[in-house]
């Protein structure tokens, strides 16, 4: 079965957005933890945990994304940004403690000039000290196009954070294909090719989830612009190809194209239309 979902609000609840991902044929969906451009985050309402969790269960949801505040940069230049990237992160594992299964996925961040060998240090004194030997939710970080002074944008700097991490057992990588493409890595021409690549560097056992977006922007631009899928450089048939390949076909995808709900309603039903189902 195709898991499949997209991105949605839950500023009306964790109940309502599930609702609405069954409504839109979603069997997972994506969300902030937090206002994406905030700090302070909302205190859980236990009752809509609680119908959420029995919707969750009733309805096989696939495990969710639970996606960090772009205002958490750990390599941060200054020590007070850092400091806010790390109560959040610290708060976010928390919280999704209490929560049906989430991958918690975040970008590595920006070193702000400081060089990525620097940035990566500043990520991985952060993330030891916010995950110990029993952590059970699975953190995911996401590679990025390689814009500015982002760090993440080569497999190769993902695995240099995941292997400064004493207890990287539950940490792994999420691809986006509007970065990978942006990033130099063809998604469209060398998709075996990139696969491997990861094999080598990361490990494909370690690659948990994919973000389907085509790309307004050209290959190897190291921009990050997501685009509807049909509508961009990637195409809808390389996104086809992503869904079925037997390497990939069993993971968690979400969409964050330029939609609304309709929008994702009609992607979601021509991603399900062209999955092909393994034989039993």
């Amino acid at each position: 079965m195709l898991k499949i979902g997209c991105h949605l609000s839950i500023a009306k609840g964790y109940t309502k957005a599930g609702e609405d991902a069954l409504a839109i044929g979603a069997n997972t969906f994506q969300y902030f933890t937090r206002n994406p451009r905030g700090g302070n985050a909302k205190a859980l309402d236990e009752k809509d945990l609680a119908t959420f969790s029995r919707l969750f269960e009733e309805n096989g949801f696939a495990p969710l994304f639970a996606h960090a505040p772009y205002t958490m940069n750990l390599c941060s230049d200054k020590e007070e940004v850092r400091e806010f990237a790390l109560r959040v992160f610290q708060e976010d594992l928390e919280r999704l403690r209490r929560l049906p299964p989430s991958y918690y996925i975040f970008h590595p961040g920006s070193h702000v000039g400081q060089g990525v060998d620097k940035g990566i240090e500043y990520i991985v004194d952060a993330l030891n000290k916010s995950i110990g030997a029993d952590n059970e939710v699975p953190i995911l970080l996401e590679g990025m196009s390689g814009k500015g002074s982002e760090v993440g944008g080569r497999l190769e700097e993902l695995r240099d954070i995941i292997q400064g991490i004493r207890h990287n057992r539950q940490l792994g990588i999420l691809v986006d294909s509007c970065h990978l493409y942006s990033a130099g890595y063809d998604v469209v021409s060398d998709l075996d090719g990139i696969l491997e690549n990861i094999d080598k560097t990361v490990g494909l056992d370690r690659l948990k989830g994919i973000h389907l977006n085509d790309s307004k922007v050209a290959f190897a631009s190291n921009k990050d612009r997501h685009e509807v899928l049909g509508e961009g450089t990637i195409g809808k048939e390389a996104i086809v190809r992503i869904i079925n390949h037997p390497k990939l076909r069993h993971l968690i995808f979400n969409l964050e194209t330029p939609n609304e709900l309709e929008g994702y309603r009609e992607e979601i039903a021509y991603l399900r239309k062209n999955y092909v189902e393994e034989a039993s």
